[in-house]
C-alpha cells in the first residue's frame, strides 16, 4: 500500500494520480490518493476516472474540511451493470429474510 499526497495540485490532479497508479502500483496493490475538495464535482469525477481507467475504487471519504481520500485498488472493477445487479439482489435477499 503506498500514499500519495495530491493536495499541493488542487482541480488539476487526475493526470497525475492516474500516471502514479499505472507507474508506481502494483497489480493487486492499494493506493491511498488524497486531494483537496475545491469544488465537489471533483469527487464524483474521481471515481468517473478511476473506474474508465480500469482500477476499483474501494472508498472514498472526507478526510477533513477541506481535504478527500480515496482508497483505489489496481484491479479492473466489475462492469456497472454487475455491481448493480448485485446490489438489487442482496436488497432483494434482506427483504426475504425480513419477512420470514
Amino acid at each position: 500500500m503506498k500514499r500519495f499526497d495530491l493536495r499541493h495540485l488542487k482541480n488539476d490532479f487526475y493526470t497525475r494520480m492516474l500516471e502514479l497508479l499505472d507507474k508506481q502500483i502494483a497489480p493487486e496493490e492499494t493506493a491511498i490518493i488524497m486531494f483537496e475538495i475545491g469544488d465537489f464535482s471533483n469527487i464524483q469525477k474521481s471515481a468517473d476516472v478511476i473506474y474508465e481507467a480500469g482500477y476499483t475504487l474501494m472508498n472514498s471519504i472526507k478526510f477533513n474540511e477541506v481535504d478527500w481520500t480515496l482508497v483505489i485498488k489496481k484491479v479492473k472493477p466489475e462492469p456497472k451493470i454487475e455491481a448493480e445487479e448485485k446490489i438489487i439482489e442482496t436488497k432483494k435477499s434482506e427483504i426475504d429474510d425480513d419477512d420470514e
